[in-house]
C-alpha cells in the first residue's frame, strides 16, 4: 500500500504544478470579465482575503474557492508546507495511513493519506458530514449554496466546536466550502475562513465562541482501479491560542493533537463504515452498527454539552466557591423526554443541574487513570448516587439519595457491545449489582445498568484525550430520548515527539521490565511520556424544581468527592510510584513476585511429576519473566473459603480481562457458570488428596462477562517453604474467546 500511495503522490505532485498554471489563466479571464461587468466586484477579485460580505456575489466568492482549492492541493500533494511525519504513527498493514503533521507554518496543520474500500462518492459524503465522525463539532449549517457554474458547488458554513474543558472557551468558524470534481474522477472537498467576524448567525449567539480560522484545508478522494479510494486529508487551523490559559497552550498549539482529534479520525471513521458496509465487522445478537454507533455519538454529545454549557441550549451558571473548585450550573429547558412523543416525558420535571470541574494532573498516564476509574468504580462512585439517576428514568419524582437506601455489592459486570476497528473506543453495559435489604424489595429489580463509552485505554492508543463517560439506561427508556452524561475526560498537555505510548499497564509487565536493576532517572522513564495532563469531571442531575438548591448541593459535595477519589489514585499510579515497588504494594501479605514463581513451578513438578516452563533451570526474575509469558493462562487464588484471586501471568490477565490490580476483586466462583462451578466443587476432594485435579474442557467468564472456552485447565495446591498450603493455582490450555 506504501508502494501505491508514494507512486499517487507523485502523480498528484505532478498534476498540482498543472492545475497551478491553469487557475492563474482562469482568474485571470475570470478577473478580465468581471470588470467588463461590474467594476465594483473588482477588490474582492483581486483580493480575495479581504471580507465578502454580499454572499450573493458568485464571482468573487468563485475567484476565493479556486484560489482554496490549489492551496489545498499544493498541500495535500505538495510542499506548500514542510511536512513532517507524525512521531508513533508507523506506516504498516495495520496502520490507519501515512500521517504527516506541519513544522514550522502559521498555526497547526496535519496531513493524512490512507486507502479507504468505499466509493469516492461515499467517502465524501461521510466527510462532509462532519459531525457524524468528529465528536468535538457541535453543529455545522449551511447557510447558502449555490452552483459554480463549472459542475461545483460554494457553500457558506457556520461552524461551532465544544470546549474541551471548562478552563477554555468554545471556537466557531465561518468558512467558504467549495466541492468540485477533477477530470480524473477525483472528487475534492475544500474549505477555507472567509473575513471578519460578521458572518454566521447574530452575535448574541456567538458570545461564548472564540473566532478561529481555517486556512485552506479540505479531501482529496481518487478512485481507485477495481474499487475503493484513495483519501487524502489536510486539516490547517489558527485556533487562537492566545485566548486560553498558558498551561492549555499546547492544545492549540500542537499538529499533533489536530492530526489526533481530527484527521487520522476522519481517516479511521471511513475505514469503520468501510468494513461495516463489506461484512468485515460483525457484532453479537444482530446488533447493528449504526444503531451503536448513535448510541455513542449520543453519550458523548451529552457529555460535551454538560462541559461546554452553552447559553443557547438553556445552560446558567448558578455558582461556584473558587476558580478551581466546582462550578453549579442549571437547565431549566432540557428534559428526558421521548421526542417521538412529545406527551410522555421521562424523569424530574424541574430540569437538569450539572456539576463540574477541571484539575491539573502531575506525571499521571492518563490511559492508566481512566483504565483504574472503568475497572475500579467502587473506589470513587457512590452507587446511590447511581441509584438516584436511575431512578429519574423510572418516574417523574425524583427524592433525594438516603430517603431510599440500597446496598450494592462491590463488584460490577461489564458487558462489551462494540468497538471500533482500532479500539481507540468501546461501548459496553455496566451492571451493578443491587442487594435487597427486605423481603419486599427481594421481588423487585434494583439492578442498575448504565450505557459507558470508554476512549484511548486500549495500550497502543495515542490519543489526544482519554475518556470515560455513561449515563443510566432503562428497558423502557425510550431509544431516542436524551442521555444524561456524567463521566471524566483526561487531556495531555506535554507530549513529547518521540511517539512512545502512554499506556503503561497495572500488571506485573512494570516490574518485568524492571527486573532488579536500579530505578531509571525520571528522564528515562518509559512513563514519562505525558508529565502534565488537565483532567474535566461533569456530573449531571436531575431535579424537582421544589428540591433544586438540595440537589444542587449534594451534587457539589458528590462531585467533590469523586475529586478526592481521583487525586488518591492518581498519587498511587505515578509513574514515579512504579517499578518494583508497585510491584510489591500489588502482591502485599504475599512473597515476591520472583518467589511466588518458583513456588507455582516447583509444586506443579511435586504434584504432577512434569515441568510446567519447557527451561525449568531458570531462577529468581528469569523463572519469573518465564511463567508470565507462557502460552497458557496461569492464575492464582488464596486458599480460603471464597478464594480470590491474587495473581496471573499476561495469559491470564488477556483471558479474564484485566489488570493485576483489578484482579484481586474477582473471586474463582465468578469466572465459571452453574455447570463449571459444580465440575469445580466435585474435584476438590481430589485436589485436597492428590495435590492436583484435571478439569475437562469448559467455559469460563472473564472479568468483563465475556465468555472463554478452554481445552483442559489443572490445578494443583502451590505448597510454601514450610511445606503448607500457601494457595491454588490453575492453568488453562488453549483458551479463547467464545
Amino acid at each position: 500500500m506504501n508502494k501505491l500511495l508514494m507512486e499517487e503522490n507523485e502523480r498528484l505532485q505532478k498534476q498540482v504544478s498543472q492545475l497551478v498554471h491553469e487557475n492563474a489563466h482562469m482568474r485571470q479571464q475570470l478577473q478580465n470579465t468581471s470588470l467588463a461587468n461590474d467594476t465594483s466586484c473588482e477588490s474582492n477579485v483581486t483580493t480575495p482575503p479581504n471580507p465578502i460580505r454580499d454572499a450573493s456575489n458568485p464571482s468573487g466568492l468563485l475567484a476565493i474557492a479556486e484560489e482554496t482549492f490549489t492551496e489545498f492541493l499544493s498541500k495535500a500533494t505538495g510542499t506548500a508546507i514542510d511536512w513532517v511525519q507524525m512521531p508513533g504513527m508507523k506506516p504498516g498493514p495495520d496502520s490507519v495511513g501515512i500521517v504527516a503533521i506541519s513544522h514550522g507554518c502559521r498555526g497547526v496543520a496535519a496531513r493524512a493519506c490512507g486507502l479507504v474500500n468505499l466509493e469516492p462518492t461515499k467517502g465524501i459524503e461521510i466527510l462532509k458530514d462532519r459531525p457524524s465522525w468528529f465528536r468535538d463539532c457541535r453543529s455545522l449549517e449551511v447557510f447558502t449554496r449555490f452552483p459554480a457554474g463549472n459542475g461545483g458547488t460554494i457553500e457558506l458554513i457556520y461552524m461551532q466546536m465544544y470546549a474541551p474543558t471548562t478552563l477554555v472557551p468554545a471556537r466557531d468558524f465561518w468558512t467558504l466550502r467549495y466541492t468540485t470534481t477533477m477530470e480524473d474522477g477525483s472528487l475534492v472537498v475544500c474549505e477555507r475562513s472567509l473575513s471578519g467576524s460578521g458572518g454566521g448567525p447574530n452575535a448574541a449567539s456567538t458570545q461564548q465562541f472564540v473566532r478561529a480560522e481555517m486556512l485552506p484545508s479540505g479531501y482529496l478522494v481518487r478512485p481507485c482501479e477495481g474499487g475503493g479510494s484513495i483519501v487524502h486529508i489536510v486539516d490547517h487551523l489558527d485556533l487562537e491560542a492566545w485566548s486560553v490559559p498558558e498551561v492549555l497552550r499546547p492544545l492549540y498549539e500542537s499538529s499533533r493533537v489536530v492530526a489526533q482529534k481530527m484527521t487520522t479520525v476522519a481517516l479511521r471513521h471511513l475505514r469503520q463504515i468501510a468494513q461495516e458496509t463489506s461484512g468485515e465487522v460483525v457484532y453479537a445478537l444482530g446488533r447493528q452498527p449504526a444503531v451503536l454507533r448513535t448510541f455513542s455519538q449520543r453519550l458523548s454529545r451529552g457529555f460535551n454539552d454538560a462541559i461546554s454549557g452553552f447559553n443557547d441550549d438553556g445552560w446558567s451558571v448558578m455558582g461556584g466557591d473558587g476558580i478551581e473548585d466546582v462550578v453549579i450550573a442549571c437547565n431549566s429547558t432540557k428534559k428526558i423526554r421521548n421526542t417521538s412523543n412529545a406527551g410522555i416525558t421521562f424523569g424530574a420535571p424541574g430540569g437538569i443541574i450539572c456539576a463540574k470541574a477541571s484539575m491539573l494532573l502531575q506525571s499521571v498516564p492518563p490511559a492508566v487513570l481512566v483504565r483504574f476509574l472503568r475497572e475500579h468504580r467502587s473506589e470513587w462512585a457512590d452507587y446511590n448516587i447511581d441509584a438516584y439517576l436511575a431512578s429519574s428514568l423510572k418516574t417523574s419524582a425524583c427524592s433525594l439519595p438516603g430517603l431510599r437506601p440500597m446496598r450494592f455489592s462491590e463488584g460490577q459486570m461489564i458487558m462489551p457491545l462494540a468497538h471500533t476497528v482500532e479500539n481507540e473506543e468501546i461501548l459496553e453495559v455496566v451492571r451493578l449489582e443491587g442487594q435487597p435489604l427486605t423481603h419486599d424489595e427481594a421481588l423487585l429489580s434494583r439492578d442498575i445498568h448504565l450505557l459507558q463509552l470508554c476512549t484511548g485505554i486500549d495500550e497502543k492508543s495515542v490519543g489526544s484525550s482519554f475518556q470515560l463517560v455513561f449515563a443510566p439506561i432503562d428497558e423502557h427508556f425510550p431509544d431516542d430520548a436524551p442521555l444524561i452524561s456524567s463521566g471524566f475526560r483526561v487531556i495531555p498537555l506535554d507530549v513529547k515527539t518521540d511517539g512512545v505510548s502512554s499506556g503503561r499497564t497495572l500488571d506485573l509487565a512494570s516490574s518485568l521490565d524492571v527486573g532488579s536493576a536500579a530505578p531509571q532517572a525520571s528522564g528515562e522513564s518509559p512513563d514519562d511520556c505525558s508529565l502534565r495532563s488537565v483532567l474535566t469531571i461533569a456530573f449531571q442531575f436531575p431535579y424537582e424544581m421544589h428540591l433544586q438548591d438540595s440537589v444542587a448541593a449534594m451534587a457539589r459535595q458528590y462531585v467533590r468527592s469523586v475529586i478526592s477519589a481521583v487525586q488518591r489514585v492518581s498519587m498511587a499510579i505515578s509513574p514515579s510510584q512504579s517499578g518494583l515497588n508497585a510491584g510489591h504494594r500489588m502482591l502485599s501479605g504475599f512473597p515476591e513476585a520472583a518467589t511466588l514463581a518458583r513456588w507455582v513451578c516447583q509444586s506443579y513438578h511435586y504434584h504432577l511429576g512434569m515441568e510446567l516452563l519447557n527451561q525449568s533451570d531458570g531462577a529468581g526474575e528469569a523463572l519469573l519473566k518465564m511463567l508470565w509469558h507462557h502460552p497458557d493462562a496461569v492464575l492464582c487464588c488464596s486458599f480460603k473459603e471464597k478464594p480470590m484471586f491474587t495473581f496471573a501471568n499476561k495469559a491470564g490477565l488477556d483471558m479474564l480481562e484485566t489488570s493485576l490490580v483489578a484482579l484481586q476483586d474477582l473471586t474463582l466462583d465468578k469466572i465459571f457458570d452453574e455447570s463449571g462451578r459444580k465440575a469445580l466443587f466435585s474435584d476438590i476432594s481430589k485436589l485436597m488428596e492428590q495435590g492436583y485435579a484435571y478439569l475437562p474442557s469448559g467455559v469460563c467468564m472473564s472479568g468483563m462477562g465475556r465468555h472463554v472456552s478452554f481445552d483442559q485447565a489443572v490445578a494443583w495446591k502451590v505448597l510454601g517453604e514450610d511445606s503448607n498450603i500457601h494457595c491454588l493455582a490453575f492453568c488453562f490450555v488453549n483458551w479463547s474467546f467464545v
